[in-house]
């Protein structure tokens, strides 16, 4: 089978995306409006993007009649009526109930911290409070926004924002910064309403040397 996006409906365009691209982490994005209000909502269309600078891309596409979802409003530079910071939190599987929850469309303003009953926890020096429990936030200045069609329906936009500032809680990293992937415990996105835990973790060495390792669910 041969597809064509251009002959598909915006529907089935997005059920081939999120059900191909497979397992997506969720970014719980925490942002402020101009009047301090704090806004938080799930991402799975988010993904590091280096480290020099240190700096990651999140993807808040448009509700379906065309307008800016409130993270994307929060989050854009000063100069185009945001507040230019976000923070993006690598949820705990304890929390994937709240997570859920805060995908709720509320109207502009209202808090979704208090509908999906996350706390809020001030952080010094950053304008959106870091949501608590979460074992990793990364604390974002935006530096860019490409919007590939602005004000169409389900319009794509990647936020570009440089990381200053990064939480991470006891016992998640060891003395050399290697993350434990078993203390994040993170939960990922699939198709439609499908989410994924952390499943068995392997190791394999990188190049030419991958081919002839072994891997454990492969038959001999």
């Amino acid at each position: 089978m041969e597809l064509h996006p251009a002959e598909l409906e915006i529907p089935q365009r997005y059920k081939l995306l999120i059900g191909s691209i497979i397992p997506r982490p969720i970014a719980l994005v925490s942002t402020v409006d101009g009047a301090g209000r704090a806004n938080v909502a799930p991402f799975s269309f988010f993904a590091g993007v280096g480290s020099n600078p240190m700096s990651l891309l999140l993807c808040p596409a448009h509700k379906p009649d065309g307008s800016e979802k409130d993270t994307l409003r929060n989050c854009a530079p000063r100069s185009e009526g945001g507040t230019g910071e976000f923070v993006v939190h690598i949820a705990h599987e304890r929390q994937i109930r709240r997570v859920a929850a805060s995908a709720e469309a509320l109207p502009f303003g209202e808090s979704e911290f208090a509908l999906a009953g996350f706390q809020a926890v001030a952080w010094p020096e950053v304008g959106p409070p870091r949501v608590e429990g979460c074992p990793v936030a990364f604390a974002c200045r935006t530096t860019g926004i490409v919007r590939t069609n602005p004000g169409a329906p389900a319009g794509g936009n990647v936020v570009l924002g440089e990381v200053f500032r990064v939480f991470v809680a006891e016992g998640v990293v060891d003395e050399a910064l290697r993350v434990d992937p078993r203390a994040i415990a993170p939960v990922s996105r699939l198709g439609g309403l499908g989410y994924a835990r952390l499943g068995e973790a392997f190791e394999l060495p990188v190049g030419e040397a991958a081919l002839s390792a072994r891997v454990p669910f492969e038959t001999a």
